[in-house]
């Protein structure tokens, strides 16, 4: 049995951890900055004025390259985790993966047309590709995961189960739209192509970080406030009815914000996973099953992780840089297992 550590001291510990981490995110890369320095130009930015040498370097690395990086994979994290925790809450199953309702499939499948579809034509615009590619990811997020809903829906109910072998099904047939475009590309489309479906936070700015803000926001702010209802589910459908709650309208909107908010973060990053499987099921070892407690938890702990695998992911081949998909899955991947053989223990 895992110990159930009290709620209040693990918030504590994970906001702190955070934000050492927020730290040191903007310290470290290709050109370090002193954590001293990185403070004083942090608080510059936030309108403080503060006496000392910090020097215009520092605010221009810091308030152009690595606020917008920091700032998305906070958001990009954070909503991968809360997306997690809404689709285990869902399927009632502590293995679930938000990319089950099919908005990962779909995202990279929309992606793969903007990418792909855009070299057939001579190329996009240069200042409208990334925004062009954004929507198009999260256009086809949207798409496949109303399919899979529709699917899903019977004489006016949702079948849990019916929804998650459609989203798989569905997502077979994206990865296989995918392979297609993958086939058809050239050798520099295949390299964006590639790198996209790796995930990156490279190349972050405001301009492509205040949509996924607004979505992120939105997300954390309204999943607490169902948070009653995801305990209720947890007990069963028929007895979360019997405590008052409209189970087939809780069903719409965590599946509504999983898409919006997993088809954000896949639009802004690419594909990045297992920041939504690891870090719910791991918060829920940690705080218990109470998603008054575990919805917090998760979000810091999805933002953390995050930005922590970004900062191997600047720091372990600079100045190259690893897609932070791939640090997520070496990191999460053994880390699963690891908690797949302790439950069986």
């Amino acid at each position: 049995m895992t110990a159930i550590v009290r709620p209040r001291p693990m918030l504590f510990a994970l906001g702190l951890s955070l934000l050492v981490v927020i730290w040191l995110s903007l310290a470290l890369g290709p050109v370090s900055l002193p954590l001293g320095e990185t403070l004083k130009a942090g608080l510059r930015l936030l309108g403080l004025t503060l006496e000392g040498d910090t020097t215009q370097q520092a605010d221009l690395i810091l308030g152009q390259i690595r606020m917008p990086r920091t700032l998305l994979g906070i958001a990009v994290g954070a909503v991968l985790a809360l997306s997690g925790v809404a689709m285990q809450g869902l399927f009632r199953n502590p293995l679930a993966d938000p990319g089950l309702v099919g908005v990962s499939g779909g995202a990279a499948l929309g992606a793969a047309i903007a990418i792909v579809g855009g070299s057939m034509v001579g190329g996009l615009p240069a200042a409208i590709e990334p925004y062009i590619l954004s929507v198009c990811a999260f256009v086809g997020g949207l798409i496949v995961t109303f399919v899979v809903y529709r699917f899903g829906r019977s004489n006016g109910q949702t079948n849990v189960a019916t929804m998650l072998l459609a989203g798989v099904a569905m997502t077979a047939m994206a990865g296989a739209g995918v392979g297609l475009f993958t086939y058809l590309a050239d050798d520099a489309t295949l390299r964006t192509l590639t790198f996209w479906n790796l995930g990156s936070l490279n190349g972050a700015s405001y301009q492509r970080l205040w949509p996924l803000l607004i979505v992120a926001v939105g997300v954390a702010l309204w999943l607490p406030r169902r948070a009653a209802a995801l305990n209720a589910l947890l007990l069963g459908e028929s007895e979360a009815r019997h405590l008052g709650f409209d189970v087939e309208r809780i069903k719409l909107e965590l599946v509504l914000c999983t898409a919006l908010g997993v088809g954000a973060a896949v639009a802004a990053a690419g594909l990045i996973g297992f920041i939504g499987l690891v870090v719910p099921h791991l918060m829920r070892l940690l705080v218990g099953p109470d998603h008054r407690v575990l919805l917090p938890a998760s979000l810091l702990a999805g933002a953390g992780l995050l930005l922590l695998a970004d900062l191997i992911a600047r720091l372990l081949l600079a100045p190259a840089e690893l897609p932070i998909g791939i640090v997520t899955a070496l990191i999460g991947a053994p880390f699963f297992l690891f908690l797949l053989v302790r439950g069986r223990t």
